[in-house]
């Protein structure tokens, strides 16, 4: 369960900074590029995947 939560964490987060870079315009060819609303939503969306991965790091067994 620990190596899940890993996983699911880091992939949420790069999801997230994903999000962030189309939202502010670094990352072209989307719906969501040069949009408001996921250069907001981007950073909370990789802080919320880098807790799951800190959690996941932390757990035992």
């Amino acid at each position: 369960m620990r190596i899940v939560l890993l996983f699911v964490g880091i992939v949420v987060a790069l999801f997230g900074t994903l999000f962030f870079l189309q939202g502010i315009g670094v990352v072209g060819g989307s719906p969501m590029t040069n949009t408001t609303t996921w250069s907001v939503l981007g950073p909370i969306i990789a802080l919320v995947g880098i807790v799951i991965a800190v959690l996941g790091w932390r757990r035992r067994g």
